[in-house]
């Protein structure tokens, strides 16, 4: 199993980054793709996430309106549109997998704890210039 975020870079406060995450070794519609964020000294925390199966997302408070999860299965590919970005969405923002089943998923409003995911990818460094 293996992710693989890409997309990271440096990015003036008010741009736009369009991190993606390539997903192999697993069944795609299977699994939640998840985003998660930690800046050094706190602990990772949950973006947002979809559920490729049905299309629905979700995302934390802080980035809700600004974020935006997609996914293409054809690609094993799931992306998070950062619009409006600012200078505290600066952060590793890693990719996670998690497994769903019947009504079970990890991807839901108000996120899943880190504990609650399985595959991580090495995480891309975005870095919000004001």
């Amino acid at each position: 199993v293996q992710l693989v975020e890409s997309g990271g870079g440096l990015v003036q406060a008010g741009g736009s980054l369009r991190l993606s995450c390539v997903a192999s070794g697993f069944t795609f519609d299977h699994y939640a793709i998840g985003w998660f964020r930690q800046i050094p000294g706190r602990e990772r925390e949950w973006v947002s996430c979809i559920n490729p199966n049905n299309g629905h997302t979700y995302s934390v408070n802080s980035v809700r309106g600004r974020f935006s999860n997609s996914s293409d299965s054809a690609k094993n590919t799931v992306y998070l549109e950062m619009n409006s970005v600012k200078a505290e969405d600066t952060a590793v923002y890693y990719c996670t997998a998690g497994w769903t089943y019947e009504n079970y998923t990890p991807c839901k409003e108000g996120g899943s704890v880190r504990q609650t995911w399985d595959y991580w990818g090495q995480g891309t460094q975005v870095t919000v210039s004001s």
